[in-house]
């Protein structure tokens, strides 16, 4: 079950509990789940309680148990307990698993992306490497969650930006210092300063504008562009946004020490197992999944939220790390996929096998969301 589906079951196990008459209070239209925090149980948590108790006119604690109540005869829920002063903390049923794995076969590199909103953001940057490579890799996020994004920059990117590392912007030029308003046929509004005319104006209308600042590497160090562009941009968006990046040549490093590397063999490693599993004569099939793999599953189904937030946050670095505990989780498992010695395939092995090539599926979708490739041989 991803974060979305159970948010949208504590929303049902409200309605059903407002319905019954145990509770009233008017359903929102989302309900907030997270992993638990450090010392919390269970695999997520929920605060819906908390947030409608006083609508409800009872102590958040008791709002918790009516909902814990209904949630646990929902399907793929096997605990609800409530927890500190309001909190309704979430275990998975872990039979529940092939229903996660078979809705990212279904929706491909497009799961977790959400349908177009209509909203427009304004993306704009210093002329700066990292500040645009930031903001193309924020772009592709957004655009996941339905949002459609303009990049701007105060002068046209280098070339060797756009050749080597991908960058693109749809106009360059200083934005007004204030949106100007919709114009007025009647009183023309005064002219702004405009961008060069190879390209065309940054938007003047009310369009939300965000400007993108994140630190630049240190000064005298290597030029990230030596990498190429898959390494160059790994190097820039890792990073928090406050830190500064380091583009030496441990990027190229074809070693477990280098995240990048770890994130493309993982994907890579997944292909393997495909085609080696062909070759023993068996194919994928979700099914339950072994003790062993709950990490992964749990990046699996954290990849949504992560999505979601990389996105409002305009923070690609979050989309990185996902992806390093991705395939952390992966590999740490990978050796279990294919039958040893003259064991038969199972279906065990299936199912192994379909979470495996999920956990591809979600690798090769972030990567190309960064703006880099997911070779199949590493």
């Amino acid at each position: 079950m991803t974060p979305a589906q159970l948010s949208r079951t504590v929303l049902r196990a409200m309605r059903r509990a407002v319905d019954a008459g145990e509770l009233s209070a008017t359903v929102p239209e989302d309900a907030h789940v997270e992993r638990p925090r450090p010392g919390g149980t269970g695999d997520y948590a929920t605060n819906l309680a908390l947030r409608i108790a006083a609508e409800a006119g009872a102590p958040p604690r008791r709002v918790a148990e009516v909902l814990s109540t209904h949630l646990t005869t929902e399907p793929g829920i096997a605990r609800a307990d409530v927890t500190g002063p309001g909190f309704v903390s979430i275990t998975l049923d872990p039979h529940s698993t092939p229903d996660l794995v078979a809705e990212i076969r279904e929706r491909g590199e497009r799961y977790g992306h959400v349908p177009d909103t209509g909203a427009l953001v304004q993306l704009h940057t210093p002329h700066d490497l990292r500040a645009l490579v930031v903001a193309d890799a924020a772009r592709r996020i957004l655009r996941s969650q339905g949002v459609l994004v303009r990049v701007t920059s105060d002068a046209e990117p280098n070339e060797s930006w756009v050749e080597v590392a991908g960058v693109h912007v749809d106009a360059y030029g200083r934005p007004p210092t204030h949106p100007a308003p919709p114009s007025d046929p009647a009183s023309p509004a005064p002219a702004e300063p405009a961008a060069p005319a190879t390209s065309p104006a940054p938007l003047t209308s009310p369009t939300p504008l965000t400007t993108l600042r994140p630190a630049p590497p240190a000064p005298h160090t290597p030029d990230p562009l030596a990498l190429g562009r898959d390494a160059a941009r790994w190097a820039l968006l890792h990073p928090a946004p406050h830190d500064r990046p380091h583009t030496g040549p441990e990027h190229l490093v074809q070693h477990e020490s280098n995240p990048l590397f770890r994130v493309r063999y993982a994907y890579a490693r997944t292909r393997a197992l495909t085609r080696n599993a062909a070759d023993l004569g068996f194919t994928a099939a979700p099914g339950e999944t072994d003790a062993c793999a709950y990490d992964l599953l749990g990046a699996l189904g954290d990849h949504p939220t992560v999505l979601a937030t990389a996105a409002r946050r305009h923070a690609p670095d979050r989309l990185t790390r996902h992806l390093v505990r991705t395939a952390d989780a992966f590999l740490a498992q990978a050796h279990t996929v294919l039958p040893l010695g003259d064991e038969k395939p199972s279906a065990a092995h299936r199912s192994r096998l379909a979470l495996a090539e999920a956990a591809g599926t979600v690798l090769a979708g972030g990567l190309s969301l960064l703006g880099i490739s997911a070779p199949e041989y590493l």
